[in-house]
């Protein structure tokens, strides 16, 4: 087995004079499991025998791990990877690997040694980046394997001669600092604007596509307003740090990848003369008839013949008052199933695309409403008779049949009756999957949880007068309580809660925020009393806190975008708390058992 491993083949990784192995046999020496932003992350360290490097598995190869492929002394060739060392240390980020299950396991091999940096000016404290196929003025093998993809490719003449061209799918927030992308803007939203407690902004973001995959990238305050004329749909683009990458909050996008872009105040952005070497956009296409299979909140790309378009309507937002344009699409395809898709904004007044039309819908989110509809996402995309395979047979089989076929609607029937009024509760996976539409916009959900931690600060002193709607006091001298609203003194504030509490169900935890109101049904009683008991026993308050821990409620919620410091989140708001009445449970869920007659 040590024959098989490709000796110094990690130190040749990093030194450009030393022959490149394509596609290095290592040993596996150590798996150790992690936590990056609530993410769960495997740290691994391989060795070539004289030398070891720790590195981390991409997500997508986490079940390397948990199905007991990849173990503590496994052997792995490494298909796809870069390389960098940016101040000193050495970093390997792997994105693709094939575990040599035939070579069975073994004890560590040899003595390796962590790899230090070379000396002297080759480095010279510079960060360098290669690609698992491509090293600068590195020797190559005689016949390269011709199924790698190219991670890193010559910049075209015009361009900066020492920049080099990096696919998506090797940016990462551990990559080299120094990069410039070519790809394809696929969508570019509308500008949205915020202004909370924090501040006032804007953002818009793009979709950007190339040849290996798809990343987000978001332009706030001045950039926005800088990149936002740039930007056309469709359009290829040079793309160069510095611009952040990080962490990809997924309930804002439908991009599948692990990681997003922030534009930076110094980020390049240039429209690129070849326009024709980038894919156009890429789908994932979802059989209208497996609608029903799919889960609830669920993004999925759909193609359909385009039977029915409605008018355009107007919905009202519950918080703020603003009208939306809405308009109802029937979509048909050769499963025998129609649906109805939900289109918003601009979407809806300029959509005049004429019926028996093949679409394609890029980002829907899945909804159980009158059975399963459709509703297009802020971040996805149509387009009218794509110039794909799937379309074409789409368009061949109903000019020669579909036209006179009769479909089967989704209905509200399909996914079992009964219950009465009782109310449909979310688990916590499906709450933080799905996306909130707008940040003008909310969603309302019920939520059976237990609260296992409750931070320190309960509540805040508010002024007592009720026409200064809760407004924070200070206080003063003389010990008086200050309200800037009426420019009034109290002898004393009204406590109110404001609680942050962390709470469980069976797929995970969430944090959730409450106010007066729910925190009187937490804690069963007024803040102003838990505040007398604080001042009066503070081991007796510490007591009232913990007895309100590991107790389960059903919550009603609402879930609303949140901007912070340029970041966009959701935050989950408790309107209500009640008990759990078992009693009543047991009764509703007998009768639920009861409808589905089994």
């Amino acid at each position: 087995m040590a024959s098989q491993i490709s000796v110094g083949a990690l130190s040749a990784m990093f030194d450009s004079t030393k022959l490149h192995v394509p596609q290095p046999i290592l040993q596996c020496l150590r798996i150790k499991p992690v936590v990056v932003r609530e993410q769960d992350r495997y740290g691994v360290v391989f060795s070539d025998v004289n030398h070891f490097v720790r590195t981390m598995l991409p997500t997508q190869l986490n079940s390397y791990v948990t199905d007991g492929i990849l173990r503590r002394g496994s052997f792995v060739r490494l298909t796809n990877f870069q390389v960098s060392v940016v101040k000193g240390k050495h970093l390997l980020i792997i994105m693709g690997l094939e575990v040599l299950s035939a070579l069975g396991e073994a004890e560590r091999i040899g003595d390796p040694k962590p790899l230090e940096p070379k000396s002297g000016d080759e480095m010279g404290g510079q960060s360098t980046t290669l690609s698992s196929n491509e090293f600068y003025n590195a020797p190559q093998p005689h016949n390269p394997p011709q199924h790698f993809q190219n991670i890193q490719r010559s910049r075209p003449s015009g361009m900066t001669s020492n920049a080099n061209i990096f696919s998506i799918e090797a940016l990462s927030p551990f990559a080299n600092n120094k990069w410039t992308i070519k790809a394809r803007c696929t969508h570019k939203s509308n500008i949205k604007t915020w202004k909370n407690t924090f501040g006032e902004g804007k953002l818009f973001s793009v979709n950007l596509l190339d040849d290996s995959g798809e990343i987000r990238a978001t332009a706030f305050k001045d950039q926005c307003d800088l990149l936002y004329p740039i930007f056309e749909e469709g359009a290829v683009y040079y793309i160069s740090s510095p611009c952040t990458v990080k962490m990809a909050k997924k309930e804002f996008s439908n991009v599948n990848n692990d990681y997003e872009l922030t534009f930076d105040r110094d980020t390049v952005v240039e429209k690129a003369e070849d326009q024709n070497d980038v894919p156009q956009i890429r789908f994932n296409f979802t059989s209208l008839g497996d609608l029903q299979s799919i889960d609830k909140g669920t993004t999925i790309d759909v193609l359909g013949i385009l039977k029915d378009v409605d008018a355009t309507s107007q919905v009202t937002s519950k918080t703020t008052g603003k009208p939306y344009d809405k308009r109802e699409l029937t979509l048909v395809d050769n499963s025998g199933f129609s649906v109805r898709l939900t289109v918003w904004g601009n979407t809806a007044t300029n959509f005049d695309t004429p019926p028996e039309s093949v679409v394609a819908f890029k980002g829907v989110k899945v909804s159980d409403f009158g059975g399963r509809t459709l509703s297009l996402l802020s971040s996805g995309t149509v387009t009218v008779d794509p110039d794909i395979e799937e379309a074409h047979r789409l368009k061949g089989w109903y000019d020669a049949q579909g036209k006179s076929n009769s479909f089967t609607a989704y209905s509200s029937g399909a996914t079992g009756g009964g219950g009465g009024s009782w109310p449909t509760f979310k688990i916590i996976s499906e709450i933080r999957d799905e996306e909130i539409p707008s940040a003008d916009s909310f969603e309302s959900f019920s939520l059976k949880a237990t609260v296992i931690h409750v931070k320190d600060n309960l509540c805040y002193p508010a002024c007592p007068n009720e026409a200064c709607k809760n407004k924070k006091v200070t206080r003063g001298d003389l010990d008086q309580w200050h309200c800037e609203r009426c420019e009034r003194s109290y002898a004393n504030p009204k406590y109110r809660y404001i609680l942050s509490l962390n709470a469980c169900d069976h797929t995970g935890q969430i944090w959730l925020s409450c106010f007066d109101e729910a925190g009187q049904m937490i804690f069963g009683m007024t803040a102003d009393e838990l505040m007398k008991i604080k001042e009066e026993d503070d081991a007796a308050a510490n007591e009232i806190t913990k007895g309100a821990t590991y107790c389960t409620w059903n919550f009603k919620c609402r879930a609303k975008l949140d901007t912070y410091q340029e970041q966009q989140r959701t935050r989950y708001n408790v309107y209500a708390a009640t008990p759990i009445d078992y009693a009543t449970e047991a009764d509703q869920l007998s009768k639920l058992i009861a409808s589905y007659s089994i």
